[in-house]
């Protein structure tokens, strides 16, 4: 049976208690498990010989065998031999969720390169940034995004830029299509463009016969991810292959489920811990079937769970909220799904009881399972059991990972029930920030048991069983006359009013309070935004908040800003209020000051 440690206060491995809270939903997995010695590519290659004629991915209708897979993976590295990439050298690659993006993430792998993911949306100094912080030599993006590319170009090391196309992975009738609609808005690459294309570029594995493979080691970095670290500013994360491999081993553990042929719609993007670790390396060293969503909206998303019976779904709060008010979905038949994950950010209680709802509708037997973890270590380290909830937890953490509460910033270990940091620790705990040893020493550390935790700057506590629950971001909280507030507890009552379909919460400068709480609303469909709604939703929460809580205003929102995930960009919301704040005092100073 398999077990989960939930250790005492000292957590040291000698005093470790042992309790079964996975029992009867994880078989008789052992609790330590044995993870793959080598690079990611060597398992997808494992999986290509047992299951070669399995459908790896399907994209846009058009399937890909492991064989044909794997095989498509040897032209892409050495082609990249070719080029001149070496072992140890950083290669950008700036993709949406796509055959070339796949191929040349496990090629870039095999002739031992790291991987710098980033968004293909990303700004022009956004890329260059991303560039120079990884010295890439290397850069692979679409043909739509070619110009932002060559602009930055001369202020970076990068040698060779190779563009890719839609279309070239397009079966024929869908490419006529596509060349007819989305096609014809791409404008055309200069034919003395200083790029090679990608139908060029994979000519030039024939120009390469031996050495293209280079066989790293389970501890050798592979990928770059990009996320805030606790400081908030962007900060490049070092992960390794075993990181990778872990994370596929360990939500396999918690999904034994599972059988190899299964599908998960891989929506979530490739730069993005959640869409890369567990949509697309976790199915394909698994044996599963990747369903490429290019363009990540809730529309394509739905269409694409019906049209293909998916298995496992995963995806932000935000994307199930909007999934819920589809038309498409109206009768939908979701009996095929196994399991719905959602991360990236909060799902509150109040929407998981919707989604839940929502799946029961649509003849699924499953609920949605939340999961916790952040980009250092690679996404998801802690995920709800199929057979056991309980209501606000995030779940238990995976085999071989533990999860702490802490005195925030120290290794202060706090009783159960009792609110600190969390810290986390385990197989996919990232190597380092690049370039960052200060940052990296203040996120890593080593304590007296041996292990080296992660400090992720969130809120929490634990209960006796180990699961976990989850608060907010400590750098999030709310200040208000020496009150600690917590948005994510004061979006919770928001979202469970009536006319609300979702909220955000922030915290506003001032003078008197440190802090002043305001609410942003996006209200349900019908509901007016005037004032007789304001003060409803006033009166809703002077019943329901604490007075020092208590938002000092309500202002309603077509939509929230989002980040490049889908997450509510709280952060813009602060910004903004930020600017009104330095005008209204511009404003009021003397004309005289103004002059000055």
């Amino acid at each position: 049976m398999l077990e989960v440690k939930v250790e005492k206060r000292d957590r040291a491995r000698k005093t470790t208690q042992v309790k079964t809270p996975w029992k009867n939903s994880m078989g008789d997995l052992p609790m330590t498990l044995s993870y793959y010695e080598g690079a990611m590519v060597d398992m997808v290659e494992d999986m290509s010989k047992q299951y070669p004629d399995d459908v790896a991915f399907i994209f846009m209708g058009r399937k890909t065998t492991y064989r044909q897979l794997f095989h498509e993976i040897e032209t892409c590295a050495k082609a990249l031999k070719t080029i001149g990439v070496r072992e140890g050298d950083r290669v950008t690659i700036a993709m949406p969720n796509c055959p070339q993006a796949v191929e040349m993430f496990y090629a870039v792998n095999m002739v031992g390169a790291v991987a710098n993911m980033i968004h293909p949306l990303s700004a022009e100094k956004e890329i260059e940034f991303f560039l120079n912080e990884s010295e890439s030599i290397t850069a692979i993006t679409l043909d739509q995004f070619y110009n932002k590319f060559e602009n930055v170009r001369k202020n970076t090391k990068v040698v060779n830029i190779i563009i890719a196309s839609v279309k070239d992975a397009l079966s024929r009738p869908i490419k006529a299509g596509y060349m007819l609609t989305e096609g014809r808005k791409i404008k055309k690459i200069p034919a003395d463009a200083p790029v090679i294309l990608w139908q060029d570029f994979i000519k030039l594995n024939r120009c390469c016969f031996y050495n293209y493979r280079v066989r790293r080691k389970s501890d050798d970095p592979a990928v770059i991810l990009y996320s805030g670290g606790t400081t908030g500013t962007t900060k490049g994360i070092v992960l390794t292959n075993k990181n990778f491999n872990a994370l596929g081993q360990q939500v396999l553990a918690a999904n034994p489920i599972y059988r190899h042929g299964d599908k998960m719609l891989a929506a979530m993007p490739l730069f993005h811990g959640f869409g890369l670790g567990v949509c697309i390396h976790t199915m394909l060293s698994q044996g599963g079937c990747c369903i490429l969503v290019p363009r990540f909206t809730a529309k394509s998303y739905a269409k694409q769970i019906v049209k293909y019976r998916c298995n496992f779904i995963a995806g932000v709060p935000t994307l199930y909220e909007a999934l819920l008010r589809l038309p498409s979905m109206d009768g939908a038949d979701l009996s095929c799904l196994k399991g719905v994950f959602s991360g990236g950010d909060s799902l509150s209680i109040e929407l998981k009881k919707k989604l839940d709802k929502f799946l029961y509708d649509h003849k699924a037997t499953i609920q949605v399972r939340e999961g916790y973890g952040m980009t250092e270590t690679v996404t998801a380290c802690c995920l709800t059991p199929a057979h056991m909830h309980k209501e606000g937890s995030i779940g238990l953490p995976f085999p071989d990972t533990f999860i702490k509460i802490v005195k925030p910033g120290t290794d202060q270990e706090l009783p159960y029930g009792q609110e600190g940091e969390i810290l986390l620790a385990g197989p996919t705990v990232m190597q380092g920030y690049m370039n960052q040893p200060e940052e990296t020493a203040e996120t890593l550390r080593t304590h007296a048991d041996g292990l080296t935790w992660v400090y992720s700057g969130d809120l929490g506590t634990m209960d006796e069983e180990g699961f976990v629950f989850f608060k907010g971001r400590a750098k999030r909280m709310i200040v208000s006359s020496g009150y600690n507030v917590y948005p994510g507890q004061l979006e919770n009552i928001l979202d469970a009013h009536e006319m609300v379909q979702m909220s955000c919460v922030i915290g506003v400068p001032d003078d008197y309070k440190i802090q002043k709480v305001k609410a942003f609303v996006k209200l349900a469909a019908g509901v007016p935004a005037n004032q007789q709604t304001r003060d409803t939703l006033m009166a809703y929460c002077r019943k329901n908040i604490a007075k020092y809580a208590l938002p000092y205003d309500i202002e309603f929102r077509e939509d929230m800003p989002k980040t490049l995930v889908g997450k509510v960009a709280y952060r813009i919301l602060e910004e903004e209020e930020l600017e009104k704040i330095k005008a209204r005092e511009a404003e009021a100073q003397p004309p005289q000051d103004k002059q000055d």
